[in-house]
């Protein structure tokens, strides 16, 4: 245990001692909470809209106002056609048009918008706010009530995302990166003929990662809590629990990866096309995975990102029971135990 203990401080100290690593592994959580909370988002705020209406009645003046109410909205001009709402879209004087039909006041319906359908994906964003706004008017026909995120803030699902991207590529890319770091060097074969056996090294060299990962973890929540304003929902323990298994695929994956690559500059490639372009294409963080072509479904579904930021999304926001994200925590764990043994398999204790 002695000797164990040496090893984990030893590369305890190789970590700290390289200060922009350290920079790296803090600075780059905390930037990008702070990117996909306030500038990266995709919440909707002051669209300019126009108003089309032949007549404004007080049924129409009370929709009008409340959209005009609304933060998402900037009623910027009220014309009397879609015509000229359509131009004003067209020069870019406009981003949406609303056009309440004459027999709006007394049919309560018959209602056309009219979107900048240049971004698709914005678009639909827009129509959704306004259909929502428009169809909780008091005396509406329809009251649509949103669950868990009321006010359709991005972060809400940018945070548990970042979580799963973040962890993955802490643990994997800077566990990988170590240990080849110690086959360039040549004092790999020095460690693996020392006494300590080869399972206690690479136990005490994922050791200082796996506190890193918690530290990292503890940094974006707390972000997420209190400079955000994302709700923590569910079981703190829970959470940490889910994480555990995840933090330790990622560190597996890592040890798998530093078995195949011989520099580290492999190691980092090899890391970044294995895990950045998944995590951040396949893993449901910016685009559904329910909307891909089918090919892809079925390789999103060897990502693990995605089961994990499924159970965050769950626990965090949701605030469900441990017995909702059963299916996630079987899949994680399987994934983990299928990778840590194909590392260990795939480590020798002497280096060809």
């Amino acid at each position: 245990m002695k000797q164990f203990k040496s090893f984990v401080i030893k590369e305890t100290r190789h970590i700290l001692r390289d200060k922009r690593t350290i920079l790296i592994l803090f600075g780059m959580p905390v930037v990008m909470m702070l990117i996909f909370g306030f500038a990266i988002t995709t919440d909707v705020k002051n669209v300019r809209t126009v108003v089309v209406t032949s007549q404004m009645d007080l049924q129409t003046q009370r929709a009008v106002e409340r959209i005009s109410q609304s933060e998402y909205f900037t009623i910027t001009q009220t014309v009397d056609r879609p015509k000229d709402a359509e131009h004003l879209i067209r020069n870019q004087k406009a981003d949406m048009a609303i056009v309440f039909a004459p027999d709006f006041a007394s049919k309560h319906r018959g209602i056309q918008i009219i979107v900048d359908g240049a971004d698709p994906n914005m678009a639909q964003q827009w129509t959704n706010y306004a259909t929502n706004v428009i169809t909780n008017m008091p005396g509406g026909v329809v009251n649509a009530k949103l669950l868990y995120n009321p006010q359709m803030r991005s972060a809400y699902n940018f945070v548990p995302a970042i979580l799963g991207m973040l962890l993955m590529l802490v643990c994997a890319m800077m566990t990988s990166i170590s240990i080849v770091r110690e086959k360039e060097r040549g004092t790999m074969e020095v460690l693996l003929v020392s006494p300590v056996r080869p399972l206690m090294i690479i136990i005490a060299k994922v050791v200082p990662y796996l506190v890193l990962a918690f530290a990292i973890l503890t940094t974006i929540l707390i972000m997420a809590r209190y400079v955000l304003d994302v709700p923590l929902a569910g079981s703190i323990v829970w959470i940490y629990v889910v994480s555990t298994i995840y933090i330790i695929l990622a560190l597996s994956l890592g040890l798998l990866i530093s078995t195949i690559a011989t520099t580290q500059l492999m190691a980092l490639l090899l890391s970044a096309m294995v895990l950045l372009m998944p995590i951040v294409m396949l893993s449901g963080m910016l685009f559904p995975v329910e909307s891909m072509p089918e090919v892809l479904q079925w390789i999103a579904a060897l990502v693990p990102p995605k089961y994990y930021i499924q159970a965050m999304r769950k626990l965090m926001i949701m605030g469900v029971d441990i017995s909702n994200v059963v299916r996630e925590i079987s899949i994680l764990s399987a994934m983990a135990l299928f990778l840590m043994i194909v590392a260990l398999a795939k480590f020798k204790k002497r280096l060809c």
